[in-house]
């Protein structure tokens, strides 16, 4: 039954004060990883799961003392992992958009975290992403750079979804539609399904 799942926690990448990456034509990683992660959330409540987001606006309530960039991503992050481990049995999506100096780059990656199911979760995510949106793409699930602070100290399974390239002005304008954001979607979706089924 879809209340025995765990919570779907949805964290999407960057926002407040860090826009993260961002198209030559100003377009910020952050506001399209809240846009998919808003459908995400409205999919998956619809189909009766458990959601709990990071954020759901584009802004970020920082405390006085965060008085510069830098002081607001550290708090920002802390706060994050604080409200993901509160669910340690949960599963956790955060959604990104990747950039290259190159403009040529294109597909989606899943990058998992460092816990045997987070590998199982990525390696179905990213197979099911190729399959069904971009049958060329060639890149595979990997493990995530033990340098990002927030997957490193989640404790639930987790994985990082690298939606597509904003550098490259194709994909980035296909990642600003809402057909594209709402397959996107689709497909994490029916991985987190797919997987909770398998392992409930």
């Amino acid at each position: 039954m879809a209340d025995s799942r765990p919570v779907l926690i949805i964290d999407p990448g960057h926002g407040g004060a860090d826009g993260g990456a961002s198209s030559a034509d100003g377009l910020l990683e952050s506001e399209i990883n809240l846009a998919i992660s808003l459908r995400l959330d409205a999919l998956a409540r619809l189909c009766g799961v458990e959601t709990v987001m990071t954020r759901e606006t584009a802004e970020i309530n920082y405390p006085p003392e965060a008085d510069t960039i830098a002081k607001q991503k550290v708090y920002d992050q802390k706060t994050r992992v604080a409200q993901i481990n509160s669910f340690p049995d949960g599963v956790l999506i955060s959604i990104h958009q990747n950039f290259y100096p190159d403009k040529r780059p294109s597909g989606a990656q899943v990058l998992y975290g460092h816990t045997e199911e987070s590998q199982v979760l990525g390696t179905l995510m990213h197979n099911n992403l190729v399959a069904v949106l971009d049958p060329e793409n060639r890149r595979v699930a990997a493990p995530i750079d033990e340098k990002i602070y927030l997957m490193r100290n989640a404790v639930c399974t987790a994985v990082l979804v690298e939606c597509g390239f904003l550098s490259n002005e194709t994909e980035a304008a296909k990642l600003n539609t809402d057909d594209y954001q709402k397959q996107l979607s689709v497909v994490l979706l029916g991985s987190y399904l797919q997987y909770t089924g398998a392992t409930a």
